[in-house]
């Protein structure tokens, strides 16, 4: 039997479309991911700062903010090992898509390094994406250059008020801790790691983080997140208690400004723009 060129066409379009994944489908697949099931893994980075902004620096609520293609919120920054903790407290947003049939995420965490010390960072989050009208949470833990991983059985939703902190050990050991206020739960990790902590910064940030195969990583699409407030935000050091007041503001830049962050007392705020 002969088939024109343009029926065989057709029928492969057909079937190609046929087996695109639903929104269940690519959840279940980003969870697969996440445990390890699959070759694909999560990682926050490092701040990757944009030496040549294509935007003013008096875009957004700080005066002078700096820009980064993953990071929006605020650090502090040290000279010499100082950070021993960081903590802060925000409601967990209902993240929206900005267009696209594709799953889109956003991640906010606290931690101690990842900007000028690039070596290790000791950080713990939650992560929110949307695919379709389907929405998932997950909150982790991560020393990196080590991947993230899930906290097992711990369970955050929209709306949900959650605690995150970090605990520097020694500069290879650290704890992280999360509570979800709303639900009287919570989940601890104590983790460890070659590479060594600084302390030289704390931060609280809305990333948009990376997923790797091998080492090849790209930036996961970005999610309208709404807003992050990070609330009770503090970080200990040997001599007593700082708020993020002085703090650096980083702000995301893709092509445009997708994030304005503003810091006032033990606050920070990020908002998607």
């Amino acid at each position: 039997m002969m088939f024109s060129a343009a029926f065989l066409v057709q029928a492969l379009l057909a079937s190609a479309a046929f087996a695109l994944p639903s929104s269940k489908d690519r959840l279940a697949s980003r969870r697969a991911r996440r445990s390890g099931d699959v070759a694909r893994t999560r990682q926050s980075k490092p701040v990757n700062i944009i030496t040549s902004p294509q935007v003013s620096a008096a875009v957004g609520n700080a005066s002078h903010p700096e820009f980064s293609s993953n990071w929006a919120g605020a650090v502090l920054v040290a000279s010499t090992a100082t950070y021993k903790s960081v903590t802060g407290t925000f409601t967990v947003p209902t993240p929206k898509s900005t267009g696209g049939s594709g799953e889109q995420c956003a991640s906010a965490w606290v931690g101690i390094d990842g900007d000028t010390c690039e070596t290790a960072i000791l950080q713990t989050g939650v992560d929110f994406c949307v695919s379709g009208s389907a929405v998932s949470f997950d909150a982790w833990y991560e020393f990196f250059p080590a991947d993230s991983f899930d906290f097992s059985g711990f369970s955050v939703s929209a709306g949900d008020s959650v605690t995150v902190t970090a605990t520097v050990i020694s500069t290879t050991e650290g704890t992280l801790t999360i509570e979800n206020n709303s639900k009287g739960t919570s989940a601890s990790k104590t983790v460890t790691s070659t590479a060594r902590l600084c302390e030289t910064n704390a931060e609280w940030i809305v990333e948009d983080f990376e997923e790797c195969e091998g080492n090849d990583c790209e930036l996961v699409p970005f999610a309208n997140f709404g807003t992050v407030e990070f609330t009770g935000a503090s970080a200990t050091t040997s001599s007593g208690t700082v708020t993020p007041v002085g703090a650096t503001i980083f702000d995301i830049e893709q092509n445009s400004v997708l994030t304005s962050v503003s810091q006032s007392g033990s606050t920070v705020t990020v908002e998607f723009v």
